[in-house]
């Protein structure tokens, strides 16, 4: 039988690059499926690997390119992954490079955009809840899936530090969630296009802002301003998922990115709610 055609690779090699610039920070974040083609049928039709580049070096060069080439754009990125693989593997014959990009857009902030707050593109669903009956009515607005980002300005540290634990205090971080956010109305608003476009405003700009100690303080902080914004809205609740961003650790191929190479990843993720409601 004659092996006809055949081609290998990595799928969904997700990568986000930093750009830490004196004055703002650039996000590029791309899921990338890489496919070679070329002298590899062996492998397939003798068991013979000895032409084949392993799946996780194809991981590890896209990583590679993106801490060498942190700013370029996607055109460009996906050109130097190409050369590298057709510079240094005489049996590749062919490169195929689909890139996805998840857009992180710059979010104004104060009339402003902000160096290091972003919110994801086409994002949010808006959310409305009727519960009524003939005593009346509770009315609650809201976002599902609404992501933000902030990429400076975000720790995790002094939390329980047992046997299980293997995650390292750290005073910078990059902060990324999928917020689910409910507001439940003491009055219906006059407008509520207006009224939640300005909840919504107060929330990222407290999230942009001020120091975040974990999710759990950056929501209740958040909570805290809307309800102290808007005497219409009797309590608000939050579910906060994680969306992690790890470092690349590149030390085996001798590169120091500095903190612009990520891995993304949501799960497994952390989970975090809380309603924050007004004193009796």
């Amino acid at each position: 039988m004659a092996l006809t055609k055949a081609r290998y690779g990595k799928g969904r090699v997700r990568v986000l690059r930093l750009a830490r610039g004196a004055e703002r920070h650039d996000v590029r974040e791309l899921s990338l499926t890489v496919l070679l083609e070329g002298d590899f049928g062996a492998s397939w039709t003798a068991g013979d690997n000895r032409q084949v580049i392993a799946t996780d070096s194809i991981k590890n060069i896209v990583n590679i390119t993106a801490a060498r080439h942190v700013e370029a754009e996607t055109e460009a990125f996906v050109g130097h992954v190409a050369a590298l693989f057709l510079e240094r593997y005489a049996q590749v014959a062919s490169v195929s490079i689909e890139s996805l990009e998840t857009r992180w857009l710059r979010r104004d902030v104060q009339g402003a955009p902000h160096a290091h707050t972003f919110t994801l593109d086409g994002n949010g669903q808006p959310f409305v809840r009727l519960v009524a009956d003939r005593g009346g009515s509770v009315l609650e607005s809201g976002l599902r899936g609404y992501t933000l980002m902030k990429t400076t300005q975000s720790g995790w540290e002094d939390f329980v530090d047992d046997a299980y634990r293997t995650l390292p205090d750290t005073g910078d971080r990059i902060c990324a969630t999928s917020m689910d956010a409910t507001w439940t109305w003491a009055a219906p608003p006059a407008d509520p296009v207006a009224t939640n476009a300005a909840v919504l405003d107060t929330m990222i700009t407290v999230f942009a802002t001020t120091y975040s100690a974990g999710v759990q303080d950056s929501m209740y902080r958040m909570g805290e301003a809307v309800l102290a914004a808007r005497p219409d809205i009797a309590e608000i609740h939050f579910a906060m998922p994680n969306k992690h961003y790890i470092p690349m650790n590149l030390g085996a191929f001798g590169i120091d990115h500095g903190g612009q190479v990520f891995l993304p990843t949501d799960e497994p993720h952390g989970q975090i709610e809380a309603t924050i409601g007004r004193a009796d």
